[in-house]
């Protein structure tokens, strides 16, 4: 199926409380000129959260009218401001195509909203570059999440560009553990029922861990939670969020 055209943007400080600029009506995305219709930081597409909003506004307002009058201030203002768009890119998502205007430079580059780096041309390393839709599901001998083009894969897998927190990344990692431990268990004794709690409780954890993913991952991404592929039909399941609300 085919993506959607994103939707564009340019963060470009202006001295107004938006840093935020799309092409004027009929206005080609490619040419930087055309960006020049404010978006408000409080409009309902960009659903953007105070810790994100406040920066960009004060980094925005925080421009000269007439320009820094010095080199290091220019550096610090346009580091700055680089490191809350990268944000604002890993925010949205793939749904739009972020751009970054370094005053310094002179240059107004694309953000990647999964590997944070700059790039001349938009899709520079393919469409799209991470996983979407991510799947939290617990199988023996298996990584704990799963997408299209990934197959199974590790929380900290780089190539994904989750930049999911230590203590999430490490907490996936326990959980399969404990998936492959108590599957090793089972098979040792073959009885029946003497593992059930035990399932019952990866299960449990398995869904506060999803849910905990889509919060870390925002509303660019889905995240679905399927259960314990070994659990047998009890301990199947699917539930998706997006963000913090579920689907």
């Amino acid at each position: 199926m085919p993506l959607e055209e994103p939707r564009h943007v340019l963060v470009h400080a202006r001295g107004e409380p938006s840093p935020l600029y799309e092409p004027y009506e009929g206005g080609a995305p490619e040419d930087v000129e055309t960006f020049t219709r404010g978006i408000a930081l409080e409009a309902p597409g960009l659903g953007l959260p105070d810790d994100l909003a406040d920066p960009l506004r004060s980094w925005s307002l925080a421009r000269p009218p007439q320009g820094f009058a010095s080199r290091p201030a220019l550096r610090k203002h346009v580091g700055l401001g680089l490191a809350v768009t990268r944000r604002l890119a890993r925010h949205l998502g793939p749904s739009w195509a972020v751009r970054y205007r370094d005053e310094r430079h002179g240059t107004s580059k694309w953000v990647c909203w999964g590997c944070d780096r700059l790039y001349w041309e938009r899709d520079s390393h393919g469409t799209p570059p991470h996983p979407v839709d991510v799947t939290v599901e617990g199988e023996f001998g298996c990584g704990p999440l799963r997408a299209d083009g990934f197959g199974d894969f590790a929380p900290d897998d780089p190539a994904a560009a989750l930049h999911l927190s230590d203590g999430l990344v490490a907490a996936l990692h326990s959980w399969v553990a404990g998936i492959d431990t108590t599957i090793n268990l089972y098979v040792q004794d073959l009885e029946d029922g003497t593992y059930d709690a035990d399932f019952d409780r990866l299960f449990r954890e398995g869904k506060d861990l999803a849910r905990q993913v889509a919060h870390e991952l925002g509303p660019a991404r889905k995240v679905t939670y399927k259960g314990l592929a070994n659990g047998g039909l009890a301990a199947m399941t699917s539930v998706t969020w997006q963000g913090d609300r579920e689907l």
